[in-house]
């Protein structure tokens, strides 16, 4: 705003002393012609044109511009008025019709820009219909007006529209130049944004697809009691990270693509059943209770069971973080069927510290808490409730929260849900017959651990699985073998995965490739489609989804 005002001060001050030297000229152009009386009035006005450019240097701007717009527009009536239609004086206003649009700001100033161009068409149409008698009835000969008036207001006109218009280009070239280097800065920004995602979330999923691949592995052999125990919180701790991690990157992707939904098939009472499996552990630590009240007339319906669970952690982790004594409970329940469709309420009560009402405010806000020693003494990104607002306005409803401080939260929103027959469910999310023992596939993978999680993973359900250490060995490996599927790490050293598949693409189109990262999936879409890979399996993957998606893609040739 600085540097615009002083932009406004320049041209009141070079465009007050421009005009003073053409009133100069004008003055003695009308002493030379005789005309004493307009020379006189012109005169008058050259004092005007100094002071407004001294009063908008010494920082009265708005008095300046009133001073000079009015000097102006009085001083080119008059003289048209001395001269006659003949001189064409009159024309001279159009420069000064233009002049407020520059002078004033559209934002602040809004009813000056309306005013000072009304006052110059007004001055325009009264000379025109006083026949020029507005000042005066004593009139220039037409013919001396039309042979040495005339030009010279001619003259004037263009040099002052043209200075206008160069004006004008040049703040026009100036703004559209800072709107683009803004869009290019933004642009970079952007992309540094992704990059910098993208790697955090491959430098820290890497290790997490060890801590709960292998606890799923240690889960399958048969555990003591104490073990279980164990294994139980290590998976439930890689958990809880993950669904840190996927709060950041989902708000990330909110900011720019907004919540993409993906309905199917559900039943709402086993899918929550995980959720008290997660949380329970938690609660037990702190010494409440985990109540899990779901109606049990709950129909099948076509919900995102991802984006629903998301919602749900999300409200049950605030909900145990500010809870020390008492209980958590998740409530679902039937409100009332309708056409095909039923409205289901989630509600998720606590008994934790509460929330005032001023607060109930700020807590939907991205980064922020309560109050700031609630950051402090409990901690947290600021990030879960946001996006459970996000994702529960992309349903098509919105997020209520009843809160007391020192007596507890109550978090809680309708669904409305289209029912599905038990078929349908059974045809959407039924667990397949599998039969992979003795097929081949490739692993492509240069992180010892993630090796050793994924072959142990995949040689469990009978597979034969064969290992490259990076893309180059990858693709001498397919050119020697027949295999039904390759899993594809994309970040590796010597070749990394997309030039791996694009090198297997020149001579095998046919075989499944999937890509089997843990880079922001969003930042990677078009470089896996553009490198000929089938599709993407996201790290730290669960094993059926594994299993799922390698025999949608692969008709696997047995191993030899």
């Amino acid at each position: 705003m600085e540097e615009f005002s002083q932009r406004r001060v320049r041209l009141v001050f070079i465009l007050s002393l421009v005009t003073t030297v053409i009133s100069a000229l004008w003055f003695f152009l009308a002493r030379s012609l005789n005309l004493h009386e307009l020379s006189l009035y012109i005169g008058s006005t050259v004092p005007l044109f100094i002071g407004a450019a001294i009063i908008s240097k010494v920082g009265n701007l708005t008095l300046a511009r009133f001073i000079y717009l009015l000097a102006f527009n009085i001083s080119v009536a008059i003289t048209s008025s001395f001269i006659g239609k003949s001189g064409s004086v009159e024309f001279i206003l159009m420069f000064a019709m233009a002049l407020p649009f520059v002078f004033f700001s559209f934002r602040r100033e809004k009813s000056y820009v309306a005013i000072f161009p009304v006052l110059s068409i007004v001055l325009w149409i009264l000379l025109y219909s006083t026949d020029f008698n507005l000042f005066t009835v004593t009139k220039m000969d037409p013919v001396l007006a039309a042979t040495y008036i005339y030009p010279v207001s001619i003259f004037t006109t263009a040099v002052l529209v043209t200075y206008q218009l160069i004006f004008f280009s040049l703040i026009n070239a100036r703004f559209y130049s800072n709107i683009q280097d803004q869009r290019e800065n933004a642009i970079e920004a952007s992309n540094a944004k992704s990059q910098f995602l993208s790697m955090m979330s491959h430098e820290i999923r890497t290790p997490m697809n060890a801590i709960i691949g292998l606890s799923h592995i240690l889960g399958d052999t048969d555990p003591r009691p104490d073990q279980k125990e164990n294994i139980e919180a290590l998976n439930y701790s890689g958990k809880i990270l993950l669904n840190l991690l996927n709060n950041v990157l989902d708000y990330s992707k909110m900011e720019t693509k907004g919540v993409e939904l993906d309905a199917i098939p559900t039943d709402i009472l086993t899918a929550v059943k995980q959720i008290k499996k997660i949380h329970e552990p938690g609660c037990l630590s702190k010494g409440i209770t985990f109540n899990l009240q779901v109606d049990e007339k709950l129909p099948n319906v076509m919900l995102d069971i991802v984006r629903f669970n998301q919602v749900i952690n999300n409200l049950v982790t605030n909900a145990i973080k500010f809870t020390k004594t008492g209980s958590i409970t998740l409530k679902i329940s039937r409100q009332e069927d309708r056409d095909g469709y039923v409205r289901v309420r989630t509600e998720i009560i606590d008994t934790g510290i509460g929330i005032t009402k001023e607060q109930q405010e700020a807590i939907w806000q991205p980064f922020a808490q309560a109050s700031v020693s609630t950051n402090r003494l409990y901690g947290g990104t600021g990030l879960g409730l946001p996006i459970v607002k996000a994702v529960v306005a992309a349903m098509g409803s919105k997020v209520q929260i009843e809160s007391k401080p020192a007596q507890g939260s109550r978090f809680y929103f309708d669904l409305e849900l289209e029912t599905i027959s038990k078929k349908q469910l059974n045809l959407g999310g039924g667990k397949k017959d599998r039969n992979l023992k003795g097929r081949r596939i490739l692993l492509v993978e240069d992180n010892k651990i993630n090796i050793m999680v994924g072959k142990q993973i995949l040689e469990k359900a009978n597979l034969v699985v064969d290992v490259a250490f990076d893309g180059l060995m990858a693709v001498n490996m397919v050119k020697k073998n027949d295999y039904g599927v390759v899993l594809m790490d994309i970040q590796m050293p010597v070749m990394d995965g997309y030039t791996s598949a694009m090198e297997i693409r020149k001579f095998n189109t046919e075989l499944p490739i999937l890509a089997l990262s843990a880079s922001v999936f969003i930042e990677v879409k078009s470089k896996i489609e553009n490198s000929g890979m089938n599709g993407f399996i996201f790290k730290p993957f669960d094993p059926e989804d594994l299993f799922n998606r390698i025999e949608e893609v692969m008709d696997i040739p047995l191993a030899s």
